[in-house]
């Protein structure tokens, strides 16, 4: 697979793997079926891999680290710290706010080295801004583990332009990660073009739509009793529809062109610039292989504008998350 570069730091695979759903949030997977598809994904050329602490809470920092261990020198680990999460037991969600105190951020990190079983971080995010600390004083804390060889590059997820500015004033940022796809494009704006500017890379989450645009979800009732999706707007039954109709126009440009649909969104994404290197999820085989292909898909300019035809900016109906969620976006 293509490499692309995060940072001066770190050189990736062009498309990555989102690890979050084979523990947290989508129902989860067998260990040893999560096992085998990190494997594959290794053997298809993919080097970026992106976990963080609060997914599970812990066990898919443990997986991660249990299936990658004896390819460690192929792969990119990425993971994050800023959120309080409370003793299990103690509170039902365990997510109780955001924590990026410097002492937290090494008592994270420290932590995640041990679930991860590896002796430096390749890729440190800090997961949502803290409003209650400066950033300078988060970043000036993850730069310290950078120094102690405990972290090798840094990241911000969900930070604002200003707020990236400011952090890059510290200490380089390697990668800014924020959810980035057709139906999500208020990075473009402000985010993407700071990032430009600064040789920061930018890494989409969700960049399949959390799989609405895959074109497989047909309505909301499909998803299991416990996906964390059905809480979210764009998958409320009143949104679907309308949703559903964009898809179809969509899907037809994907089969013109003799794709998946979710091969073409990869590709639209991948498109947006050379230093953006999307991480979809995927629990299934067939879905991680159908997503590696997509790098090797080319896009003309008229593709391009037909899919911005089919898909225009703001098209999708629904927020991306619920409005106590959306607060924790940094919009600085």
């Amino acid at each position: 697979m293509k490499t692309r570069q995060l940072g001066t730091e770190l050189s990736v695979s062009a498309i990555g793997l989102g690890c979050m759903g084979m523990s947290f949030a989508y129902g989860g997977q067998a260990e040893a079926d999560a096992i085998r598809t990190l494997h594959r994904a290794v053997d298809l050329g993919i080097t970026l891999f992106d976990t963080a602490e609060v997914y599970g809470p812990f066990t898919n920092e443990e997986l991660v680290g249990k299936a990658l261990k004896g390819a460690r020198n192929k792969v990119v680990i990425a993971t994050k710290f800023g959120f309080r999460i409370a003793p299990e037991g103690q509170d039902r969600d365990r997510i109780i706010g955001v924590d990026s105190r410097p002492e937290h951020v090494r008592a994270v990190a420290e932590a995640s080295l041990r679930r991860l079983g590896v002796e430096t971080i390749d890729l440190f995010y800090q997961h949502r801004v803290d409003p209650a600390v400066p950033i300078e004083d988060t970043v000036g804390a993850m730069a310290e583990l950078v120094r102690e060889g405990k972290v090798k590059a840094l990241g911000l997820s969900e930070a604002g332009a200003t707020t990236i500015r400011r952090a890059h004033a510290v200490h380089p940022i390697a990668a800014v990660q924020t959810e980035y796809s057709l139906w999500s494009r208020d990075v473009e704006a402000d985010v993407l073009p700071v990032c430009r500017e600064l040789g920061i890379g930018f890494v989409p989450y969700s960049p399949l739509g959390r799989g609405l645009l895959t074109g497989t979800i047909r309505d909301h009732s499909t998803l299991a009793a416990d996906d964390w999706r059905k809480s979210l707007p764009r998958f409320q039954e009143s949104n679907m529809a309308a949703n559903q109709r964009l898809l179809a126009k969509f899907a037809s440009i994907a089969e013109d062109k003799g794709v998946t649909p979710a091969q073409l969104a990869l590709a639209w994404v991948l498109h947006r610039g050379d230093h953006i290197v999307p991480i979809p999820g995927a629990r299934r085989l067939s879905h991680l292989e159908d997503n590696a292909a997509a790098a090797a898909i080319s896009l003309t300019a008229a593709d391009l504008a037909a899919i911005d035809e089919a898909m225009p900016p703001a098209s999708v109906s629904g927020e991306r998350y619920m409005p106590e969620a959306m607060a924790l976006v940094d919009a600085s």
